[in-house]
């Protein structure tokens, strides 16, 4: 099969298209057919060889943790799911014609693959981030980098749970994200006052680790209603880190549950195929993403 790999940390020059032995299901697991994959920042930041507090990495290595494809290999013990059945999920190297999946569950009806396969992650790290954060109904919560795949998924999940969003983004993304009910705003010069004047924040998040953490902590009055998923140096200021995920089943779940309600969409900003994967992780990494990018098979 193909497959996108790297044989050295770096930047995007070091990922190839090759030639690849096809993984096969192991006990509790399956295997797909890919027809798309994620691109999440996660997959560039572990390419680079930033210290994420996950598992180490071995080379060489695949890219990619987010697929959505037809299975065609059941692991022992998997039950509930059949050969040919379009599934959505999270795996490994899923850059690449065949993919084990560890977790997964039957795609919603309507979804495309390519919309499909933009979902697990980031569903997974919004999730997340609002339970750590601590933000509960009637409170107001601050999403700077609001329009990329986990804000478009925050700002989803918070407005379902009667949490008001105030989200930061590029003058582009102004309207996506009133469209998707929050207060939104430019960031650049002078931004923290333009929050401000859109009411009391109650918690906040970096999303994107655009060197806010501080104005954050000054907008919330406590280091411990901050969380960030793309600042390594938060916790320098009493501000948690988040970068190791949760339980994806259980997000799955979430997300096929919003999604069939029409309470979550994350549109597909762009897509690339497999031999355009450098492309894909540069324009993740320059940000400015209204909601997803994916690899096609």
């Amino acid at each position: 099969m193909r497959k996108v790999s790297f044989d050295e940390f770096g930047g995007p020059d070091v990922l190839r298209l090759v030639d690849a032995e096809e993984p096969h299901a192991s006990p509790g697991r399956i295997r797909v057919a890919v027809r798309a994959a994620g691109v999440n920042p996660v997959d560039w930041r572990i390419r680079e060889g930033q210290k994420l507090g996950a598992h180490p990495v071995e080379l060489p290595s695949g890219v990619g943790l987010d697929a959505a494809g037809v299975v065609d290999e059941v692991g022992e013990g998997v039950e509930g799911v059949e050969i040919g059945d379009p599934v959505f999920g999270e795996g490994s190297s899923t850059y690449a014609e065949f993919a084990v999946l560890s977790a997964w569950a039957r795609m919603p009806e309507g979804l495309t693959f390519e919309e499909a396969a933009g979902y697990p992650s980031v569903v997974e790290t919004a999730l997340r981030v609002i339970r750590e954060v601590g933000v509960r109904s009637g409170q107001t919560l601050l999403v700077s980098g609001a329009s990329g795949g986990v804000g478009s998924a925050v700002l989803q999940i918070a407005r379902d749970r009667g949490i008001t969003v105030i989200g930061t983004a590029g003058a582009a993304n102004q309207d996506y994200l009133r469209g998707l009910g929050a207060l939104a705003t430019t960031y650049g010069e002078g931004w923290a006052e333009r929050v401000r004047r859109l009411g009391a924040v109650d918690a906040a998040l970096d999303l994107a680790g655009s060197g806010v953490v501080r104005e954050l902590v000054e907008l919330t009055g406590d280091p411990r209603k901050v969380v960030s998923i793309a600042d390594l140096g938060a916790p320098r200021l009493g501000v948690r880190f988040s970068g190791v995920a949760g339980s994806v089943p259980d997000a799955l779940a979430v997300a096929a549950d919003l999604i069939s309600r029409g309470k979550l969409h994350i549109p597909v900003e762009k897509s690339y195929p497999l031999a355009e994967a450098a492309a894909a992780h540069i324009d993740s990494r320059a940000g400015h993403t209204r909601g997803r990018r994916v690899m096609v098979v």
